[in-house]
């Protein structure tokens, strides 16, 4: 080969080397600008729900830079690490969408001296109202080693603190968490991590709330009986107790209203109001209970016959928007189970006490069974194709109503037998009754044909007889659902009582199971949150709640007996794939020089 050739090969090879060098140090410069992932789940865990998109999406909320001040860094046990980076993961997910109105910054809280450590603690706890620190055992070079975390974020919006998130659970100090024993609460933590986020920077960045209102002046559930639904939901939305009381702007400052377990009839007045409401695009959300039920008598004497409420008119006015609420009680095989003293049988089936199915509805997707206890059926009677009826909880296939205002008696699972059929074929899906329903869509007046003359006359009524906008109207067969139990203590500062729900949560689980040692869940608190967030159309959180991430356990008997051919596996391959081209290279280049 000529000098001049071999001068031409060595720059070729020399200028192709440097184009390589460039082309990765490019690559690796551009990457560190460029946040992208590709997510090949099957259940999409690692992308973001579309409600997050496009929450993030929209400026208008985010009228100023959010900053995240993120206590989670310094020296760290690996799977708190790895928490570490899940969090930080997923920030950058977010700014992909928000840009720099996002900020964030990972802090070390055990730097410092004493002094200025002690004050920052201090300042991030906020004496209980801010982060809750995790007091964490490991055990290190043989010895038990203690540490505590600040496992959460402070959310500073338009330059000042507005709010504190929680990403790993606080601790008593008096019980610290055995790092051992962290890998299913860090898990369950990086799946709802989504949720956290997008639910702590929309409260912080929420300028004005959607208005709901519990109405009151019928018989409706009272305040220190929803005291916790309340609680669910205030981060989101300004609650207001109203009572009509003829006034005609009653409802004018509110974008839902609540009617729970009404007992005393609706005059014209109030319906005419309410129905008015509803034109105007109004959410409607309602739940009934049409029959009373004595439930001390027939603990006490085994037998009770159900009486109708009196005439309170509202389900009237809710038929003509498609929802009609039964006289009668749904009896389901899927239900809790009833202690019934001084007899053969101590423990039955109560057939009335229904755990009621979740449909594919955003409102009730994902959600555990609903606890209606004498619940009653509701049917769709609306064929206008300008509204959508659709059904939210059902009972199982394996179900039944009885008859209007029914007799109700302790005997009567015992005639059903050990595997109680209480239909011909439990297995179709014809069985199923709905126990709550959902209207959407553009309603006719209830009173479009006969306005009451006391607002039709009135200058301040604007009467409309068809809605405006698109209204949502729900009705759930059960006025007791979102009830809490609650204690009730003399108030030494006013005249009066204090009010506070019990410390067991009714909402979510029963004391008597409890006692029962029985395992069981309520969703009756999750299904009231998304009932909310869909009928207010906040859904930017609902979708994440509604998400099915599943953590399948690891095969511990097929690890063992696979363990052997993987570890020879992960040894053998890797020496043999260089060995072969070793001598594939070796091969080529004998064929190449070897005259």
């Amino acid at each position: 080969m000529s000098e001049s050739k071999k001068l031409i090969k060595g720059l070729y090879n020399w200028t192709f080397l440097m184009i390589v060098v460039v082309a990765v140090i490019l690559i690796n410069i551009i990457s560190s600008f460029i946040y992208k992932r590709y997510d090949m789940t099957e259940d999409q865990r690692y992308s973001l729900d579309n409600g997050t998109v496009s929450f993030l999406e929209q400026t208008d909320n985010f009228k100023s830079r959010v900053n995240l001040k993120i206590y989670l860094d310094g020296n760290l046990p690996a799977n708190i690490k790895h928490f570490r980076n899940a969090v930080e993961d997923k920030l950058q997910e977010f700014k992909q969408f928000t840009g720099n109105r996002i900020e964030y910054q990972f802090i070390n809280p055990n730097v410092g001296t004493e002094k200025e450590q002690q004050e920052l603690f201090q300042n991030i706890f906020a004496e209980g109202k801010g982060i809750l620190p995790m007091d964490l055992v490991y055990m290190k070079d043989g010895s038990q080693s203690k540490m505590m975390l600040w496992p959460g974020a402070i959310i500073e919006y338009g330059g000042s603190t507005v709010q504190s998130v929680q990403l790993l659970p606080g601790s008593n100090t008096r019980q610290p968490y055995q790092l051992d024993n962290m890998s299913s609460i860090i898990q369950n933590s990086i799946n709802n991590l989504e949720y956290i986020l997008v639910s702590a920077l929309r409260r912080a960045t929420q300028d004005t709330k959607p208005r709901i209102g519990f109405l009151h002046g019928h018989g409706e559930l009272t305040w220190p009986q929803t005291q916790r639904v309340r609680a669910l939901i205030s981060p989101y939305f300004n609650i207001a107790d109203v009572t009509i009381n003829d006034s005609v702007h009653a409802l004018d400052n509110l974008d839902g209203l609540i009617i729970a377990q009404p007992r005393s009839r609706f005059n014209d007045r109030d319906l005419f109001l309410i129905d008015q409401f509803v034109m105007r695009g109004g959410r409607l959300m309602c739940f009934l209970d049409q029959l009373k039920i004595n439930t001390d008598t027939l603990e006490s004497t085994g037998t009770v016959h159900t009486t109708r409420y009196p005439d309170i008119r509202i389900d009237d006015m809710l038929f003509d928007y498609g929802l009609k609420i039964n006289d009668n009680y749904i009896m389901d095989i899927r239900c809790l189970p009833k202690q019934v003293p001084l007899a053969k049988q101590s423990m039955i089936p109560w057939f009335f006490n229904v755990m009621a199915s979740t449909t594919a509805h955003p409102i009730g997707r994902n959600v555990d069974p609903v606890n209606l206890e004498y619940t009653s059926e509701i049917q769709f009677v609306n064929q206008d194709p300008k509204i959508k009826l659709t059904p939210i909880l059902t009972s199982s296939t394996n179900s039944t109503v009885t008859g209007l205002a029914p007799m109700v008696s302790l005997s009567l699972p015992l005639n059903y037998g050990k595997d109680p059929k209480l239909v011909s074929n439990p297995d179709s899906e014809t069985n199923k009754k709905c126990l709550a329903g959902l209207a959407e869509g553009m309603f006719k007046s209830h009173f479009r044909n006969r306005i009451s003359d006391a607002y039709a006359k009135n200058p301040a009524t604007k009467t409309l007889e068809s809605s405006s906008k698109e209204g949502k109207v729900l009705l759930v067969g059960n006025g007791r659902f979102i009830a809490n139990e609650y204690d009730s203590m003399p108030n030494k500062l006013a005249a009066g009582y204090q009010f506070r729900p019990k410390q067991l949560n009714n909402l979510q689980f029963s004391q008597e199971l409890i006692n029962m040692k029985i395992s069981h869940f309520f969703g009756n608190q999750d299904f009231f949150q998304n009932m909310t967030d869909y009928m207010l159309d906040n859904n930017s959180v609902l979708g994440i709640r509604s998400r099915q991430i599943d953590i399948h356990e690891i095969n511990s008997e097929e690890i063992k007996a696979s363990a052997n051919y993987y570890k020879t596996l992960n040894i053998v391959l890797p020496i043999g794939i260089i060995i072969s081209l070793a001598f594939f290279f070796g091969f080529i280049r004998s064929r190449k020089y070897t005259k």
